[in-house]
């Protein structure tokens, strides 16, 4: 087989067709500079995902503006929402090894924050960006491809980004209808980005839920997560363009139900030693989804005959399915990929094609 570009290799896995060799792939920059990581292992050696999405969310009447501060040394980011029933605040600490905000302080701290948040989410005007696609598309060439976002599905959204898990959790139970009412609005949104998808030229979408079982369990990822899956799945099934989640967590309590349901791929699928799930138990549960794999971020510290183990037992468990790409997708410690990438490369090559 010919030789292929980097994203001949990622279509190839996403549209089932013969390749000729597993992808390696990151996140736009995420783990250095792409020149830099091109520079020691080849430009042909690693694509590039980048993201973007195909619509933006505006607001009428209601914004959030942000400012930074200082607390205990660390810096952060406190972000104040407006509406016209009141104003919210939510307060993030940067984590400083990888600069990573984490909440400290939600918007949403009591029933009566509904209201607001309420407010806002239904002022939201989702509009047509597929320029930004088709920009991004272009600009990428041979490297790699867009990874199109499409956003959160209620449930996830409500904790991840406005109520923090536990305020979720009492919520859900002290005054589920004002919580409910925010997770329509949610969907709603959704919705109207669903329709815009469906008319975009994309390879495959992409829901950025973070999906791992403790924070949302069997019984929710049913309920909350599925139907928005399933729904899109059906939309764009007759372009046969599929359904990709961003699930980099421990998945086993939740294999049935991701079997079961219309997705097509996960993104940042995470594997053992970091995760519950591995290739090979992978491959043979879900026969049909695509495993964008995120190589686990604990075994970049690891001496270089170790990468190259782990990597090569990753490739050997998925086997010649073409269902396989190993990514960089979740934060990689410090400076090591000088050492590990160029192994996960060797492993590649060594594994080559499909025989004949």
């Amino acid at each position: 087989m010919r030789r292929m570009s980097m994203r001949e290799r990622i279509l190839a896995v996403l549209r089932g067709r013969p390749l000729d060799r597993v992808p390696f792939v990151q996140y736009d920059g995420l783990a250095a500079p792409n020149d830099e990581i091109w520079s020691a292992v080849g430009r042909n050696n690693m694509g590039l995902l980048h993201w973007t999405a195909v619509h933006r969310v505006e607001h009428c009447d209601c914004r959030i503006e942000t400012e930074e501060f200082e607390r205990g040394g660390l810096r952060g980011i406190r972000s104040v929402m407006h509406t016209p029933v009141g104003s919210l605040t939510q307060e993030k600490l940067r984590q400083p090894t990888y600069d990573a905000p984490i909440v400290r302080e939600p918007f949403v701290k009591e029933p009566g924050d509904y209201r607001v948040l309420a407010a806002y989410l239904g002022d939201a005007v989702v509009c047509d960006d597929v320029e930004r696609f088709l920009r991004d598309d272009r600009d990428l060439g041979d490297d790699g491809i867009p990874l199109t976002a499409i956003g959160v599905t209620p449930y996830q959204q409500m904790w991840k980004w406005w109520t923090g898990i536990e305020n979720l959790a009492f919520h859900l139970v002290d005054c589920p209808d004002l919580v409910h009412e925010c997770m329509s609005l949610i969907a709603a949104t959704q919705r109207r980005v669903f329709e815009i998808v469906r008319r975009a030229p994309v390879p495959f979408a992409d829901f950025t839920d973070n999906i791992t079982a403790s924070m949302v369990g069997d019984k929710y990822f049913r309920r909350y997560c599925v139907p928005f899956y399933d729904e899109l799945a059906g939309m764009l099934a007759d372009r046969d363009v599929p359904v990709f989640v961003h699930m980099d967590g421990d998945l086993k309590p939740l294999w049935e139900a991701i079997g079961e349901s219309g997705v097509g791929g996960i993104d940042s699928f995470s594997p053992p030693p970091d995760n519950d799930t591995s290739a090979g138990q992978a491959v043979a549960m879900w026969p049909r989804m695509r495993l964008f794999l995120n190589f686990p971020s604990s075994v970049h510290l690891a001496p270089p005959e170790k990468v190259y183990a782990k990597a090569m037992e990753i490739l050997q468990e998925a086997g010649h399915t073409g269902r396989l790409q190993i990514q960089i997708s979740e934060n990689v410690p410090p400076g090591v990929w000088r050492s590990s990438y160029p192994q996960i490369v060797r492993a590649i090559a060594d594994f080559g094609p499909p025989a004949g």
